[in-house]
C-alpha cells in the first residue's frame, strides 16, 4: 500500500506524537485517580516530616503495581476498596499508560529514597515535590504527565529504528 509523502509524513507524527503505552490489560480509571491520591498524601506526608519511610513504602508500593504484583499493593487494595464501599462506577481503560506512570513513580521515589540516603535532603525534596504535582495532576483532574512525556522518551529510545520500519 503507497500512503505518499503526505501520509508517511502522518504516520511518523502519530508515532511521535500520538503514541502511548499499550497493554493487553485494563485498569479502573477511577481506581487509578485514587492510587495517585495516596501518592500525593505519602509525598505529603514526607515532606511535612521528612521521614524517609513514607517514600521507601511507595517505592516498594510502585514496585508491587509494575510487575504482576499489584495484588499486593497496599495503596491498590486501599483504591479498589474505597471505589468498591462508594459504589463508584468502574470506568476501564488500557493498562499501559498507567504501568508507565507507575514505572515512572518508582524511579522517582526511588531517587528521592537516594538522594536522601546520600544527604541531598534539598534535592529529594525537590523531586518528591515534582512526584506529588505529578499525583496531584493525575488525582484532581486525571492529566497523566507521563503520558505526556512518553512519546519523547520513545522517541529518544526508538526513534533511529522506528523510523526505518515504516
Amino acid at each position: 500500500m503507497h500512503t505518499g509523502n503526505n501520509g508517511l509524513t502522518q504516520i511518523r507524527k502519530m508515532k511521535i506524537y500520538a503514541l502511548c503505552p499499550i497493554s493487553e490489560k485494563k485498569v479502573n480509571e477511577r481506581v487509578a485517580r485514587l492510587n495517585a491520591t495516596f501518592t500525593v498524601l505519602l509525598i505529603t506526608g514526607f515532606l511535612f516530616t521528612q521521614n524517609i519511610f513514607f517514600i521507601v513504602f511507595l517505592a516498594l508500593d510502585f514496585f508491587l503495581r509494575t510487575t504482576d504484583r499489584a495484588k499486593f499493593s497496599l495503596v491498590a487494595i486501599s483504591s479498589k476498596n474505597i471505589a468498591k464501599y462508594l459504589h463508584v462506577k468502574e470506568l476501564l481503560i488500557n493498562a499501559g499508560p498507567k504501568i508507565f506512570a507507575a514505572r515512572i513513580g518508582l524511579i522517582l521515589s526511588s531517587l528521592i529514597v537516594i538522594s536522601y540516603l546520600l544527604n541531598a535532603k534539598i534535592l529529594a525534596m525537590i523531586i518528591a515535590g515534582m512526584l506529588g504535582l505529578f499525583s496531584f495532576l493525575e488525582a484532581a483532574l486525571g492529566f497523566c504527565v507521563a503520558c505526556e512525556i512518553y512519546p519523547y522518551i520513545y522517541r529518544f529510545l526508538y526513534s533511529r529504528n522506528a523510523d526505518y520500519n515504516i
